[in-house]
């Protein structure tokens, strides 16, 4: 292999032999299971990594063995696509597989309404046990940390809690007291999107003015004394069951500035993607954010554009009388 450093990302380039007729759909299994991504019907793709080279290499020989042709390539580039455009193929897969999860929680949710017997609560504890496994694998793949983990983590534990003995229930915590968090080191997941981008001005201004904000990898950070993280696993703040980031922020510090909640819904749909609140505006400010994520690659640069838009929106929401 050559220096890891100079290669991006990792190609497998091969053709199924017509038999065994089973060989294709194998191969088509195993290419999902490791997390490869189309970029033709016969090139798949895999962020640079040992375990991916590894992963590559035992589909190309199987492939082989089998009478069909494979060769693995290391790329710094790829013709055509920008790396943003290969990310992007990665997080729109692991986002359709993280929807479909969330998808079938809600379901569940709904199935587990109200007294539940003992037999009915060891199903759904079943059930939530199965989901939890297969986020988990959706989780070893997720190369970039998509949103749909955090949104997937809030709604398990909140089915969890309600369908949990009453003995054991808990409540949200109260109301915070700004001045508890302030000149604070807030903390989050790179690659800054919607929820992220609305809570981190949300802090700046209405928790925290003189609060710096840091980002990192989505997996692996080492919290250090004194910061707080949000919209991140085992985060201070974060989704709480079918409410995002922004929305547990504006509950947990009881902020009702006027025009927040209009701005809380629209990034609801877009973060959650469940069209629970249907604003007009919603499309259109999704695709503004899906811009600025397109043209900044740097997280401050994304928050100072997003910081805008939503002084923007709130502004607009807060002089409308039809609210």
């Amino acid at each position: 292999m050559t220096n890891p450093s100079k290669a991006r990302w990792l190609l497998l380039i091969h053709q199924i032999p017509p038999s065994p007729a089973y060989l294709r759909v194998k191969v088509g299994r195993r290419l999902a299971r490791v997390g490869a991504v189309p970029l033709k019907n016969s090139v798949y793709i895999l962020p640079h990594s040992d375990s991916s080279f590894e992963d590559f290499q035992w589909l190309r020989r199987e492939l082989v063995e089998s009478g069909g042709e494979a060769t693995v390539v290391e790329a710094q580039i790829v013709e055509g696509l920008s790396d943003l455009d290969v990310e992007s193929l990665f997080r729109d897969a692991r986002d359709a597989d993280y929807t479909a999860i969330a998808k079938e929680i809600r379901v569940l949710s709904r199935q587990a309404r109200g007294k539940l017997s003992k037999d009915k609560r060891v199903a759904v504890e079943s059930e939530i046990a199965r989901l939890e496994r297969r986020a988990s694998e959706v989780e070893a793949i997720d190369f970039f940390g998509v949103s749909g983990a955090v949104t997937v983590a809030g709604l398990i534990a909140a089915l969890r809690q309600r369908i949990a003995p009453e003995a054991v229930q808990t409540t949200t915590a109260a109301a915070k007291r700004p001045e508890s968090y302030l000149g604070r080191t807030w903390v989050t997941r790179s690659a800054i999107h919607v929820d992220r981008i609305a809570s981190a001005w949300l802090i700046r201004k209405h928790i925290d003015a003189e609060g710096q904000f840091k980002f990192v990898p989505a997996k692996g950070y080492q919290l250090l004394t004194g910061e707080l993280r949000f919209d991140m696993f085992d985060a201070e703040f974060t989704h709480e069951g079918d409410r995002c980031t922004f929305e547990v922020l504006c509950a947990r510090f009881a902020i009702t500035e006027p025009g927040l909640q209009a701005v809380s819904e629209v990034i609801h749909d877009i973060d959650l993607k469940d069209n629970k609140f249907r604003r007009p505006e919603t499309d259109g400010v999704a695709a503004l954010i899906a811009g600025i994520c397109l043209l900044h690659r740097e997280d401050p640069t994304r928050l100072q554009c997003g910081t805008q838009l939503f002084e923007a929106l709130q502004s607009y929401y807060a002089r409308r009388k039809d609210v």
